[in-house]
């Protein structure tokens, strides 16, 4: 307060003092308001960094409990999907034209009818439901041997008439015992004139697939059989033979193994070179495995190191599997080089080389990738199980592509492609419009789902390729299904003890594989291949691969093939062989 004492010049010194020290006042205030609205700044940033952090924590919790305590089924409530759907369908609609009334760009054409919700009647079975169940089968029906066990009441018998039976039936193993082969050679007393010494000749040993080893084809097959389609390893095989009385350890069975695989790639490359010539469509996946390195000098053993199993389907008429040491796009450039017709596959990105047209002379003709909308829908799945609406929708959507092209299976390619082109089209076109429109809005954010609609995005010309052809299928699924094989039993075998052996079990994985597929027992193709293999011309092994071996086999004499060591007389070659892989 300023004192009314002083003369006019102090007063004007004092007041000048006063506004000075209210302007160093102001300009400490303004300094810590700056600094305070950088620590609330600083503040909301770190807010919502740890909010991001926690949404990815949760999504994370979320798959991993819905893993663990919930069935392996990708469930989802169908009610629940249609009646979120339509809500977020009406209110898309409305913003549709609100914007377009906005931008005075016209009216916007209605969506497809065909992704209304409740176009299937109440109380129709879907097209791939199963069967009513019709009760307990009736298991004398089956062509099975029979052990027939009479009880009887020891109180009524003899006192009372017995008039029949009543007979029930329960499904029973009796284990069949293993077999010693003999394998005798006559023996000829010679002597070419009178005066000559007398000769004793043995008649020469047929040519064997293994010399010198202590396991015939049968049960070599039987081995192969328990190991690669069974998963049953090494150890226990052993086990179960030392119960029957018979000892082989588990090291002959390894070396077997691996000289019968090596051998029989032969097969398997033949099968090779026909997919990429006359195959339509190759579908691809992999999946690892471990090999055992070699010891140190010092014999300390190393971590196993890595290797991958790639499975290719051609068509429906061959499958094998590849080793690869590597899972690079070179390895699989290597694979498929020659080929440029379709290839199916995820979207991983050892396939982008391949698909560049580094595997082909002519960049032109490198492979068409066709897409897996099976990958697409598992993403959004994923975006489902942890309560994005936008993963419940896109389901829904996938759901109905699903359904319809289901419903074609029995179709011809022609008829097929044709319905795809009137009616699975416009609702794909419609899918990727919606998908763009949802991406748009959180391309730049991070999380599930801005990756699941990425994926999609990003993926679009391989998710429409299937459109182009009625063969080809919607997902990749099938390849995923043959490398169960491989994921099933190393849960038991572990690891492979070398990269050759991991050759090896490739070869013999590929022809078990072949065999499911045309219905064909693999434990007697092996059998039977095994003896006939060390006989065949090398050009011809194509006529042995599964998918030509019912041809094959009705030309061989029944009882040289009856013998699993002996001569075989060889046919004359299948001229039709060409024919026949184009006709399949």
């Amino acid at each position: 307060m300023l004192n009314v004492g002083l003369s006019e010049s102090e007063r004007i010194a004092e007041l000048e003092k006063l506004v000075s020290d209210a302007r160093a006042e102001l300009a400490a205030t303004a300094e810590q308001l700056v600094i305070a609205n950088q620590r609330l700044a600083d503040t909301r940033s770190e807010r919502d960094r740890l909010r991001l952090a926690y949404q990815r924590l949760f999504e994370q919790v979320e798959l991993l409990r819905r893993r663990i305590y919930s069935a392996k089924a990708e469930r989802v409530n169908p009610l629940q999907l249609e009646l979120e759907f339509k809500e977020a369908k009406d209110k898309l609609d409305r913003m549709a034209a609100e914007l377009d009334a906005m931008d005075n760009a016209g009216e916007k054409p209605n969506a497809t009818s065909e992704l209304a919700v409740g176009n299937r009647p109440a109380g129709n079975r879907p097209s791939n439901a199963r069967p009513t169940p019709k009760g307990r089968r009736n298991l004398a029906e089956a062509d099975l041997p029979e052990k027939r066990i009479e009880i009887l009441d020891p109180a009524l018998e003899g006192t009372a008439e017995r008039i029949g039976w009543e007979e029930s039936s329960q499904l029973g193993f009796q284990r069949p015992g293993p077999v010693r082969v003999v394998t005798a050679r006559a023996k000829y007393k010679t002597k070419a004139t009178e005066t000559d010494s007398v000769k004793i000749v043995t008649a020469p040993l047929p040519k064997l697939l293994l010399s010198r080893s202590i396991l015939a084809p049968s049960l070599l097959a039987h081995i192969v059989v328990a190991k690669f389609r069974f998963g049953m390893p090494f150890f226990r095989q052993e086990q179960s033979l030392a119960a029957d009385g018979i000892e082989v350890a588990r090291g002959t069975m390894a070396r077997c193994i691996e000289d019968a695989g090596a051998t029989l790639g032969a097969v398997v490359m033949a099968c090779a070179e026909d997919a990429r010539r006359t195959a339509f469509c190759l579908s691809t996946d992999a999946t690892g495995i471990s090999i055992r390195p070699e010891p140190l000098p010092d014999k300390s053993r190393q971590a196993c190191k890595k290797g991958h199993f790639f499975v290719v389907l051609a068509d429906k008429k061959h499958v094998f599997f590849e080793y690869q040491p590597k899972h690079t796009g070179a390895a699989v450039c290597d694979m498929f080089r020659g080929f440029s017709g379709y290839i199916q596959a995820d979207a991983h990105a050892v396939y982008g080389a391949l698909f560049r047209g580094e595997a082909v002379d002519d960049p032109v003709d490198a492979p068409i990738e066709v897409g897996c909308w099976a990958h697409a829908r598992r993403r959004f799945w994923e975006a489902a199980v942890v309560g994005y609406p936008i993963g419940r929708e896109g389901l829904l959507r996938i759901r109905k592509l699903y359904e319809l092209d289901q419903s074609w299976v029995d179709l011809p390619p022609a008829g097929r492609h044709r319905k795809r082109q009137a009616v699975l089209k416009p609702l794909i076109d419609e899918f990727f419009e919606w998908v763009g429109i949802q991406y748009e809005k959180v391309k730049d954010e991070r999380g599930l789902l801005p990756s699941t609609l990425g994926y999609a995005s990003r993926q679009e010309p391989g998710l429409r390729a299937f459109l182009r052809d009625g063969r080809l299928r919607m997902d990749n699924n099938l390849s995923e299904a043959a490398l169960k094989l491989i994921c099933t039993g190393r849960r038991n075998w572990l690891f492979f003890g070398s990269d050759d052996h991991a050759q090896a079990a490739a070869n013999l994985f590929s022809l078990i594989a072949s065999c499911q597929l045309h219905d064909i027992d693999p434990e007697r193709y092996l059998t039977e291949l095994i003896h006939i293999m060390p006989v065949w011309p090398r050009d011809r092994y194509l006529e042995l691969a599964p998918a030509y071996w019912t041809a094959t086999r009705a030309r061989l004499n029944p009882a040289e093939l009856a013998n699993e060591i002996g001569p075989i007389t060889v046919p004359s070659p299948l001229t039709t062989a060409t024919e026949q892989s184009a006709s399949n």
